[in-house]
């Protein structure tokens, strides 16, 4: 065993930070502590909490978390779970990496070879949605998700929700499946309307078709359709699932293990969703850091479904064309097959970072900014 020797992390474009720990006997860890729009904080929670663990045994991942968890007084939400989900994921890589095991042998073992993987499909505004699927189809996806709607306010024109229903209607013909994100961007009002339209067309779930402030609202949607429903993306804590598992209003949960205190916290979380039938599609948006933790939830957890992944997202584009594998060593791991990516084979995440590039691209960027959206009255719309 070896004490903490020093915490790095590094803000990369196009909207990643990511973690590095290291340990005094020169082993190290990558972790992603990436919350979107918010890297600011994350840093300046980072540095608290880095100036409190270095010197802790590195081995002793639980007794870190506890520590970070229970001593900080005050706890929860997405800056600080951001943090800890960083310096953890990192502890479980360089933990792996000692051992000379993939994590998920940490966490039990396998219980699948492969791992079902979903990318997005346009933008906010899409134009051009066949187009893009057929793009998918040509990587082996045989699944894709994309927003349900442009912004649309409280109570909007029926009309604003009929291009779902068509997009959709493209996208199912070309044989995908189909997700789609309500984003939180639809109220009750609006949202009730479009899964009532959407039923004839069987998306494969709608995700957050409300915020997840609502949970009330959340639990009577859930009895006014059929469709399954998706979310997690901001819930960070099993604290802040349970309402949700209780009320029996969500068919699918959606931890993002970058924002919900790391590989730890995460697989907690989907063992109290195995207890209420509740099946796993971790929220992965993000860096191939990221990614890499979540393949090792999936393989180690029986109600794992499905795997969202960030190739050719239109962030990634437009950040000069930064993908997900550009920091990767060997850009093959998450190679796509009949929409299957295969369980990692390498000890601890089963990545290597391009640690030079990093290092490089991280002088560079500079804080990424969410997008701002406003109605015809001047209103902001949820993004």
């Amino acid at each position: 065993m070896a004490k903490i020797k020093s915490i790095e992390y590094f803000r990369v474009k196009p909207r990643w930070l990511f973690v590095k720990v290291c340990d005094e006997e020169g082993r190290f860890g990558w972790g992603e502590g990436t919350l979107e729009g918010h890297s600011l904080a994350v840093e300046g929670a980072l540095d608290e909490i880095i100036a409190r663990i270095v010197g802790y045994e590195a081995d002793d991942i639980e007794h870190i978390w506890q520590t970070v968890w229970r001593l900080g007084f005050y706890r929860g939400g997405p800056v600080f779970m951001s943090a800890l989900a960083g310096i953890d994921i990192a502890l479980w890589d360089l933990k792996g990496r000692r051992l000379g095991v993939p994590v998920y042998q940490l966490l039990g073992g396998k219980v699948r070879n492969k791992v079902q993987v979903y990318a997005w499909i346009g933008g906010d505004r899409p134009s051009d949605v066949a187009a893009a699927a057929k793009a998918r189809i040509a990587q082996g996806l045989k699944c894709v998700k994309m927003n349900a709607t442009e912004d649309v306010n409280w109570l909007d024109s029926p009309a604003v929700l009929q291009s779902c229903v068509e997009r959709l209607k493209q996208v199912k013909a070309l044989g995908l499946d189909a997700g789609l994100d309500f984003h939180g961007r639809l109220h009750r009002p609006m949202a009730k309307q479009l899964a009532q339209a959407l039923e004839p067309y069987k998306p494969l779930f709608i995700e957050e078709p409300l915020l997840s402030e609502h949970p009330e609202a959340i639990k009577q949607m859930s009895g006014l359709t059929s469709i399954p429903i998706a979310l997690g993306e901001r819930l960070y804590t099993r604290w802040d699932v349970k309402r949700f598992l209780e009320d029996a209003s969500v068919d699918i949960l959606q931890p993002d293990i970058a924002h919900a205190g790391g590989i730890s916290e995460t697989k907690r979380i989907v063992s109290m969703a195995e207890a209420y039938d509740v099946a796993i599609a971790p929220h992965c948006p993000l860096g191939p850091i990221a990614l890499a933790a979540c393949m090792q939830i999936a393989v180690s957890s029986p109600n794992f479904v499905i795997q969202e992944m960030s190739l050719g997202m239109h962030y990634n584009i437009e950040a000069g064309h930064i993908d997900l594998n550009s920091y990767l060593v060997d850009k093959t791991v998450f190679d796509i097959k009949d929409g299957y990516v295969a369980a990692p084979s390498k000890p601890g995440l089963g990545v290597e970072i391009d640690e030079e590039l990093v290092r490089k691209i991280s002088k560079e960027t500079e804080p990424w900014q969410p997008k701002e959206f406003y109605g015809p009255d001047g209103s902001i719309r949820e993004w």
